[in-house]
């Protein structure tokens, strides 16, 4: 029986001669692959939106590991990163010792790493066990879009897509609620342990659905390149984050920016003379594609820069429990689950162009509407605007999704597949890392002149942790340290806001009106026009 995972070569374009349409046993069984796919998908996503509403317990000294801003922020994206610069890597590895053996592979060490995450004793502990989970996370998620995109036939395809979208959306509800709950009953590293019967389940699942393969003609490793990404990522990563905590104007702050920006100029020299790149940045020269990628990133950006500072805002300012604030991001899933799914009939009637800005611009307006929350916001306001941002998103991540995978032929749909998935955790982590920095800024210097030692005015956790341990004298610090964040959470989502508009002035530009017909609909459409 032909496996249509032969076809998913997540790496070197052009491997792999492809079916011209789908094997009958694998098509009876295509739900069911699906649904593993999203099962492997749900513990991947979950372990981040768990973590949002962890980040205030980790910071906490006595609760937790009294993490500074700048190591939450590491603690995110140590695992974005790591994740990011091995997907193509990973996707090559899988065809050549067998994607399953790596799929299972990629499970049980993220299993293993969720179990060193739960048991950490220090924040360093923690961000080194979080980048050990996005090393087998890597190896997880290359398989999915690749196996949706060939186990379904082009009609099919926007729908198995916009439910595996609307499974990040499910992820994101489940995850916060069950964040929250676990939090209420156990320690904090109850968040990272819940992953483990989940791998248990989705390993098994794999064993029974998923067949294994091989590509006769692997393509070559690319070490260097994958090198090159992760050191120039890191580098710039860690000079943003730097300039958050200490000066913008610090020349180590300069220098490794710099750096970073240098290594992956040299990155992409690399990539394009290379006959076995780790990312072909020449596909970039495709216009769709270039457009569907950049709204992805652009989003992602935007989101995951407020989803870093809502936890502390509904927590920290607002006083609400970890389960109150999983419940409150509810709408945000429910946006997404409600949407998702059906963003495939909008395109067809309206065009990818016009859903797409529409869905940006709905993003965009959500975050300008952040500007007027404060410390008294009705929470049905607040919840509103979540919901609002969950149906923005759910109209730009299928289409554009989609948008990659029919851009390309079936043959390089493990590339789509990686690509989507890269540019997505490049995004989120560049946007924690901007977004946090100058939350981490503006907050420092709000703060100023409040009488509040230094070291404790880093974050507003840290401020409310010093006051809380300062007795009387630090009661007079609790208000102007809301003050100072709310004013910091305004400065971010400004800064939310032009990300998304600058995404919404893209796909406008660059998006095509309709979706690109795949290799198989225009063939379908050929036969059609020589009936007539």
């Amino acid at each position: 029986m032909s496996d249509p995972n032969n076809a998913a070569a997540p790496g070197i374009p052009g491997r792999g001669t492809p079916p011209a349409t789908v094997d009958p046993h694998i098509h009876r069984r295509r739900w069911a692959i699906l649904g593993v796919l999203i099962l492997s998908l749900l513990v991947v996503v979950l372990d981040n939106s768990i973590l949002n509403v962890a980040i205030k317990v980790i910071a906490d000294p006595d609760q937790g590991l009294g993490a500074s801003q700048s190591q939450l922020q590491w603690a995110i994206n140590s695992y974005t990163l790591v994740f990011a610069g091995l997907l193509f890597t990973a996707g090559i590895l899988g065809d050549r010792y067998g994607r399953k053996k790596l799929l299972l592979f990629g499970m049980a060490v993220f299993g293993a790493a969720s179990l060193l995450s739960s048991m950490a004793q220090s924040p360093g502990q923690l961000i080194a066990a979080r980048a050990v989970m996005g090393f087998g996370a890597a190896f997880v998620m290359p398989a999915t879009l690749s196996i949706i995109s060939n186990v379904f036939e082009p009609h099919e395809r926007p729908k198995a897509i916009g439910i595996w979208s609307g499974a990040v959306g499910l992820a994101i509800a489940i995850g916060p609620i069950t964040g929250g709950v676990l939090l209420e009953h156990f320690w904090w590293g109850s968040v990272f342990l819940i992953n483990v019967p989940i791998v248990v389940v989705g390993i098994t699942a794999m064993i029974l659905m998923v067949p294994d393969s091989k590509d006769p003609r692997p393509g070559k490793l690319d070490p260097i390149g994958v090198l090159l990404s992760i050191a120039g990522l890191v580098s710039l990563v860690y000079g943003i984050i730097k300039g958050g905590e200490d000066s913008w104007s610090s020349p180590q702050v300069i220098g490794t920016m710099l750096l970073g920006v240098a290594i992956l100029a040299v990155f992409v020299w690399f990539e394009k003379r290379s006959d076995h790149p780790a990312l072909d940045v020449r596909l970039f020269r495709e216009r769709t594609f270039s457009a569907a990628s950049a709204a992805i990133g652009l989003v992602f950006f935007a989101l995951m820069g407020v989803t870093f500072f809502m936890a502390f805002y509904l927590q920290s300012v607002r006083g609400y429990t970890p389960l109150e604030t999983g419940l409150f991001l509810l709408p945000l899933a429910i946006g997404q689950l409600l949407f998702a799914p059906r963003s495939a009939g909008l395109v067809r009637t309206y065009g990818v162009r016009a859903v797409t800005t529409a869905g940006m611009l709905v993003v965009t307006g959500t975050f300008l509407a952040f500007l007027a929350a404060d410390a008294d916001t009705p929470m049905w306001l607040v919840c509103g605007v979540f919901f609002f941002q969950g149906v923005g998103m759910s109209l730009v991540m299928p289409p554009a999704t989609n948008s990659v995978m029919a851009s390309l032929p079936r043959e390089k749909a493990g590339v789509g597949s990686a690509v989507t998935n890269t540019v997505r955790q490049v995004g989120g982590a560049l946007g924690v890392a901007v977004l946090g920095s100058v939350l981490s800024s503006v907050y420092r210097d709000q703060i100023a002149g409040n009488g509040v030692p230094k070291g404790a005015d880093e974050s507003i956790e840290a401020t409310l942790g010093a006051a809380a341990h300062a007795g009387p004298a630090g009661s007079g610090w609790v208000e102007p340290a809301k003050d100072s964040f709310i004013t910091a959470m305004h400065a971010t989502t400004l800064g939310s806001a032009a990300v998304a508009a600058i995404g919404a002035v893209v796909v406008f530009f660059w998006m095509p009106r309709k979706p690109a017909a795949t290799p198989a609909e225009a063939g379908e459409q050929a036969r059609e026009t020589a009936k007539v």
